[in-house]
């Protein structure tokens, strides 16, 4: 038998390898696109492969098919990872894109990031420190929003940058446990989706269409349960730099948005119950938010701009959410609104063959639920 030189036995064990994953669905993104792509190539930890997952747009998937496989400047970049364009093989809307995603990945780790951000050099490089601990099963990043005017409205208050897709004031600093990533940030032990199964199809974005959410906080949740001793991160030195566009900085975006996350939010707390599903929010609501009027309020008295808008942008950002959350009981209760996850297949193309496990608002339903998807824990 041959035994190892032992110089092999102090190396350094190999970087794991990450799959990245950006979904993507109009080509009015287009050169937001590219920029994000070609942030994944720019990293100091490189990614084994970029995924374009194309939500049901012909157009598109061949306008990116042709430009990922054409153009020589491209083909020189190999080296940082490969990148392959894939059609959404489920149903349209975000969360059956990132699945697409999943089943095609080959890497060990699998990060996500908007199709409209681009990341810092570092950004795989620290998540991927995090993942030194085997208990750690997802790691998610701090996002920074680009406003279109190249300023934060006066009267947005940071406590709501959950709105436009961003870290808000209110999450921890540092690297820190925390129940939920924000999924336009995020990264993954592809082993994660083996045990909870993918994202639930029914409570995310669809396009252009309602922005609703809260898919990657039920996916959380639901791994949480099945792996006990599960950790989840949030490291803010994993940064993305996400743009805003000017129409989401209109109030009627903002209450829309509200409008839909109470929405989302009584879904998600209907199908993991009440306790599970609003636990980081009570903290938000009863401390976060209180101290954010007050400060706009002070702000205000000491004359600084926008002060007083801020604080009742807080105000009607909790009164439309909160009415969101009640409608969203009431449809529930009545069992008018479901949502479902599924098993990761192995192959994309065979993503809606899959069995699927319904969650509905029926107690049967939903104590049948955990069984249908797949067993075991992750290592």
């Amino acid at each position: 038998m041959t035994r190892p030189h032992q110089d092999d036995r102090h190396r350094e064990p190999p970087p794991r390898s990450f799959s990245v994953v950006i979904c993507v669905y109009t080509e009015e993104r287009w050169d937001d696109i590219l920029a994000a792509v070609d942030s994944v190539r720019q990293q100091s930890l490189p990614a084994l492969e970029t995924l374009l997952v194309v939500d049901h747009n012909p157009a598109l998937l061949a306008r990116l098919g042709g430009e990922y496989r054409e153009r020589p400047e491209h083909r020189e970049h190999s080296a940082r990872g490969e990148v392959r364009v894939l059609a959404n093989a489920g149903p349209r809307g975000l969360s059956a894109g990132r699945n697409t995603g999943i089943a095609a990945a080959r890497g060990e780790l699998v990060a996500f990031l908007d199709d409209d951000a681009v990341a810092e050099r570092d950004w795989l490089r620290f998540f991927d420190e995090a993942y030194d601990d085997p208990r750690v099963l997802a790691v998610g990043g701090r996002t920074v929003p680009v406003w279109a005017s190249g300023r934060r409205p006066v009267w947005f208050p940071e406590e709501f940058d959950w709105v436009v897709g961003c870290t808000y004031r209110g999450l921890p600093g540092g690297t820190a446990r925390v129940r939920n990533v924000l999924g336009g940030n995020a990264s993954f032990r592809r082993t994660a989706f083996d045990a909870a199964g993918g994202f639930a199809t029914g409570i995310g974005r669809d396009g252009d269409k309602r922005p609703l959410g809260c898919e990657e906080t039920e996916l959380c949740i639901r791994l949480a349960t099945a792996v006990p001793d599960a950790v989840i991160l949030l490291d803010d030195r994993s940064v993305i730099h996400h743009k805003v566009p000017a129409v989401r900085t209109r109030l009627d975006y903002f209450r829309t948005r509200g409008y839909a996350e109470g929405l989302s939010k009584a879904l998600v707390a209907r199908s993991v119950g009440v306790r599970k599903g609003l636990a980081s929010e009570r903290r938000y609501t009863t401390r976060v938010l209180p101290a954010g009027v007050v400060r706009g309020v002070r702000d205000a008295l000491r004359g600084r701009p926008g002060g007083l808008g801020r604080a009742g942008a807080i105000v009607a950002g909790v009164t439309v959410t909160t009415a969101g959350y009640l409608v969203g009981r009431f449809r529930t209760r009545r069992g008018v609104v479901a949502f479902s996850w599924e098993p990761i297949a192995t192959n994309p193309v065979t993503t809606n063959q899959v069995a699927r496990s319904q969650v509905t608002t029926s107690p049967v339903a939903r104590a049948a639920a955990p069984s249908a998807g797949p067993p075991g824990a992750v290592a």
